[in-house]
């Protein structure tokens, strides 16, 4: 690290931190604004943690997918049960109709079996009455059908011939009074019989009635530990969906913070690829730098043109005060690289405000706020300006040691038409931070308190709308 081109006594240094402090208010601090920080970075313990809830969450997914399995077959076991006894119902159903089927054909048969009965007795009683009519009339009526008839016959033949008629026809009418009693008899225990019947009938048709009634219960007791086993299948599924929602979110977690560890492992292979192809480009810059005697002069030259910009002693003039330094001569690409050279050969110097000139890092200032709290004032660096007077030094090219004052040097072009050794400036009037463009999107830059001078992506938001061409 390069010691400071020149020592300031106490009292300078008092009255320098006087004059910075004033101009800090005044127009602010020259800081540089952070690299945007890196990609989220989870640690192996935050990976381990989100594995083991996925884990955790696989496990409890299957058990609710077993339970609601279980669920699923015993409703199964429940809906065939409940079939069952649906069917249960409708066969007691068809049992009692055939039951009260069976007592209507009974009593019904009881019916006509009594009324049947009350006819033969009707009968009987008008056979009876008819063979008792005929009995009067044999023996006491003098007709032709009576005894004292057959008696008065007018000879022995006659007589026996009509006694025999007499007892044939008195015979076939106590048959048939004998016959309509048995048909009576036959008719009773008939009548006896169906209300038998009858009565094992109702009897079915009363216990049909109960088997009926005890199967739409058994439906119905059914039916509820159905809605029950349902009810509990309903919620064991909502817990399973939940759970499978925490698991599918666990997975996406793990699967977030392994992008998340990936896209950071390349952003830091990426990060240190471009440190190293900085340190590479720094070291062969800085040994271009070293052999460029002419450049050197240049600078040395330049510093002599203008009072250093922390000097507040009333020092001999000096003679090549106000004069422009001799600019170097040559193609614009040729001055651009000498400027790069110089700004990409200070990569890795301390930042220090108020620090840098033509010759290399000078010590630091006090600014009574950031600045002194990060020590600036007892590092050797470079600010932002600082940095790019350092930088144009090498073309011959005096900067004043201000960003503002530099947005007014040179040729404006608008920023999207920026090329490779041009400076950008952020802030209003180019007030808060300058930095040297690389192209391809990057630029070497001075930042802020706390970090060293390093190649940085451009940063668009807040960028002045103009870059400065100095060398054209």
């Amino acid at each position: 690290m390069r010691q400071p081109a020149k020592r300031r006594g106490r009292p300078t240094r008092i009255a320098v931190e006087l004059l910075v402090v004033l101009t800090a208010l005044a127009i602010g601090m020259t800081t540089g604004r952070a690299v945007p920080p890196p990609p989220p970075n989870p640690s192996d313990s935050e990976i381990a943690d989100a594995g083991a809830q996925v884990d955790a969450g696989v496990g409890e997914v299957g058990t609710l997918i077993n339970q609601v399995a279980a669920a699923e077959q015993q409703l199964r076991q429940l809906d065939d049960a409940v079939a069952a006894r649906r069917e249960a119902v409708n066969k007691a159903l068809v049992d009692l109709q055939v039951a009260r089927t069976a007592a209507d054909a009974a009593a019904a048969a009881v019916i006509t079996c009594q009324r049947d009965l009350a006819d033969s007795g009707a009968q009987v009683e008008v056979a009876h009455k008819e063979f008792d009519e005929y009995a009067a009339q044999v023996y006491m009526r003098p007709a032709s059908n009576s005894l004292l008839t057959y008696l008065a016959a007018p000879d022995a033949d006659t007589v026996l011939a009509r006694a025999q008629w007499l007892t044939i026809a008195s015979r076939n009418q106590k048959d048939v009074v004998d016959g309509l009693r048995r048909a009576q008899v036959d008719q009773a225990n008939r009548t006896s019989a169906a209300k038998q019947a009858q009565q094992v009938a109702d009897a079915a048709a009363a216990d049909a009635e109960l088997k009926k009634t005890e199967a739409q219960n058994a439906v119905v007791a059914a039916q509820s530990e159905l809605d029950q086993q349902n009810a509990v299948r309903t919620t064991l599924v909502a817990q399973r969906d939940s759970a499978q929602q925490r698991l599918d979110a666990a997975r996406a977690n793990v699967v977030g913070l392994q992008g998340q560890r990936d896209a950071y492992l390349a952003w830091d292979q990426q990060r240190l690829a471009d440190e190293a192809a900085a340190r590479a480009a720094a070291a062969a810059a800085a040994a271009r730098v070293s052999v460029d005697r002419a450049s050197n002069d240049r600078a040395a030259e330049a510093a002599q043109t203008h009072r250093p910009h922390t000097d507040l002693n009333n020092s001999a003039p000096n003679p090549r005060y106000g004069q422009q330094p001799n600019r170097a001569t040559g193609s614009r690409s040729e001055l651009v690289e000498i400027v790069v050279d110089r700004a990409m050969s200070q990569l890795d110097i301390d930042y220090a405000w108020g620090g840098g000139d033509e010759d290399g890092p000078t010590l630091g200032i006090r600014d009574g706020g950031v600045a002194d709290s990060y020590g600036d004032y007892g590092k050797v660096g470079f600010d932002c300006s600082g940095l790019m007077i350092y930088a144009f030094a090498g073309i011959g090219v005096s900067l004043p040691h201000y960003s503002g004052y530099q947005y007014t040097m040179g040729t404006r072009v608008p920023v999207s038409e920026r090329e490779r050794g041009d400076m950008l400036f952020w802030g209003p009037g180019g007030s808060q931070h300058v930095a040297l463009y690389l192209g391809s999107g990057k630029m070497v830059e001075a930042p802020q308190s706390g970090e060293v001078v390093r190649v940085s992506p451009v940063r668009e938001d807040g960028i002045m709308p103009y870059a400065v061409r100095i060398a054209a």
